[in-house]
């Protein structure tokens, strides 16, 4: 068709299957981490509520509630800060390991069993590996956004008086995968619904939280238990964020092992969940 310029406009085309073929073997994992995301979308609202409300609402509490008994009794058993300034980043951390728990356990047996959303894709050619690799991005993404709102309402409430605070997003990001990651490969393992996560909420997630160095120094706890925050990515990120947020005091060699172990928790999560996701999808 001609247009008053006696110009021809010519109707756009779609590349050719072997463009798009060896386009998705490049960018599979984007293409399919974009898909994720735009159902995240759709949930949005929800999210900046749970992101933004639940931040304020604990620190709130925290900061103007139980802080104002337990700084009255003193600041030396929390390194001489504010107890909320302590406990901020151990909420922030908690707060990304708990979204990573929910991201990785029912959408992923919902992509294998109940919504089947990972065959779909894998009918075209996009791998395990990329399919896999794609949900992570978005995870990633959403943990991302979730601790940079978190921690600007930190920051609001005055519970991040050093320079460096704005890396505790990644590193509660890092948390997030180091403990999601591992769950991811143990899910995409489930054919039949029994309860499983329930199980795994109550019983280490939870757990987890509270025995984390979260609300009170882990050296408090008694030895029978301190075990539990010894092998926490909470309280390894945590540890991490107060050694960035307020300068927290801790042998160098401490803060390696924090990034070390983090890394390599999110390093084997990856390789068991690839392992998974081609046994149960093949090549």
């Amino acid at each position: 068709m001609s247009d008053s310029a006696g110009l021809t406009e010519t109707a756009p085309r779609a590349h050719s299957p072997e463009i798009s073929a060896a386009k998705a073997r490049r960018w599979g994992a984007f293409y399919y981490a974009e898909q994720v995301l735009r159902v995240l979308w759709g949930y949005g609202f929800s999210i900046l509520m749970y992101s933004v409300g639940q931040p304020v609402a604990y620190l709130f509490a925290m900061g103007v509630g139980l802080a104002t008994l337990v700084d009255s009794d003193g600041a030396a058993a929390f390194g001489g800060v504010s107890y909320l300034a302590f406990i901020a980043p151990a909420l922030l951390v908690s707060a990304g390991v708990m979204t990573a728990a929910n991201e990785f356990t029912f959408p992923v047996m919902g992509g294998f069993k109940w919504r089947r959303t990972y065959f779909g894709p894998h009918a075209s050619p996009l791998t395990p590996e990329q399919i896999a690799a794609g949900h992570i991005i978005a995870v990633t993404v959403r943990l991302l956004l979730q601790s940079a709102i978190y921690f600007a309402a930190v920051a609001l409430f005055g519970a991040s008086p050093g320079g460096w605070g704005w890396v505790s997003v990644l590193v509660a990001t890092l948390a997030g995968l180091s403990f999601g990651l591992p769950l991811m490969a143990y899910s995409a393992s489930i054919t039949e619904d029994k309860g499983q996560f329930a199980l795994v909420m109550r019983f280490i997630v939870m757990p987890l939280f509270l025995f984390s160095g979260t609300f009170f120094p882990l050296d408090t706890l008694p030895l029978g238990v301190r075990w539990i925050g010894w092998i926490s990515p909470i309280w390894h990120g945590t540890e991490l964020g107060r050694v960035f947020t307020y300068g927290y005091q801790e042998q160098p060699l401490l803060t390696l092992v924090h990034v070390v172990v983090l890394l390599g928790l999110a390093v084997l999560g990856w390789i068991l969940t690839k392992r998974q996701f081609i046994r149960r999808m093949g090549q």
